[in-house]
């Protein structure tokens, strides 16, 4: 197999590729013996037609056949020779085909190339959680007003389905630990990626970005629909919705790449945890200031 890879964008690379040879041979060999094995032609018991019989009568779709199963698998040698990180399906063009010889071009979107350093020992700065007596007195007040009640007491407790007022202000005073805890780890991993991407500078691949956008304003048109606004309300604005969500699918994108950088460079696995794993991996090579 040959390749030669051109750099069209940043991001963009177009492969000529061309294979010859028993590849492609004994691919057709491949093609036309489960051809011989199926057709129906007249005179002839399955798998003991001529072979120029099954040529002619059969000979287009052989080659469509042999384009089918042969160009991805080229294809997808070609970028593991040339290591090269795709990340959308090539535009495939100018295919040839013979029965000795296979060229095509792919034109294929990368991932840039980013330079990530200094992302191990990020200081944090954490603060320990805890729970105040007026926490679960603002609690139970609001509680008290959005049921209209006189009086705080049992009653409330077990209008909401516990034994007593004492019950209730433990359960209000585990949810409020677990608010605040929850806020602070956000609040932790938005510092690490404000810290990594920070004067990184690095062409977004559109596809990806595109992708992002389109899931973000799905998701955005399901809860507005969930909300009861008519669906011609929410057309009507999706041009308005597109604009306000692109700055954040970018960022997500951006932010997606940075730790997809570090997950390379560790050997963390390349999968739909990879975020996730990432952090992770952060939190523990950090270097943790824990406050009162």
């Amino acid at each position: 197999m040959k390749t030669e890879v051109k750099k069209i964008e940043s991001n963009i690379r177009e492969i000529n590729i061309s294979v010859g040879g028993d590849v492609v041979k004994n691919k057709f060999e491949d093609v036309f013996k489960r051809i011989s094995a199926e057709a129906k032609i007249p005179g002839f018991r399955p798998g003991h037609a001529p072979r120029d019989l099954l040529e002619k009568q059969y000979g287009s779709h052989a080659h469509e056949q042999v384009l089918k199963e042969l160009v991805p698998d080229i294809y997808n040698q070609a970028i593991n020779k040339e290591a090269l990180d795709v990340i959308e399906l090539p535009e495939i063009s100018e295919i040839k085909l013979d029965r000795e010889n296979l060229s095509f071009k792919a034109k294929v979107e990368i991932s840039p190339e980013i330079d990530v350093k200094d992302y191990k020992g990020i200081t944090i700065n954490y603060k320990n959680v805890s729970v105040s007596p007026d926490d679960v007195k603002r609690s139970i007040d609001s509680l008290k007003e959005s049921r209209k009640l006189e009086k705080i007491d049992d009653n409330l407790a077990k209008s909401l389905g516990y034994p007593s007022l004492a019950e209730l202000e433990k359960v209000l005073e585990k949810q409020i630990f677990l608010q605040k805890e929850n806020a602070e780890r956000q609040k932790v991993e938005s510092g690490i990626i404000e810290n990594l991407v920070k004067g990184l500078d690095f062409k977004l691949p559109q596809s990806l970005v595109k992708r992002q956008l389109e899931d973000m304003l799905r998701q955005t048109k399901i809860d507005l629909a969930l909300k009861g606004i008519p669906r011609e309300k929410i057309d009507e604005q999706e041009k308005k919705m597109r604009e306000e969500l692109e700055p954040e699918a970018k960022n997500q994108v951006k932010i997606y790449l940075v730790l997809s950088a570090i997950a390379k460079k560790e050997n963390i696995t390349q999968d739909e945890h990879l975020p996730r794993r990432v952090m992770e991996f952060l939190f523990r090579e950090a270097k943790w200031n824990i406050a009162a």
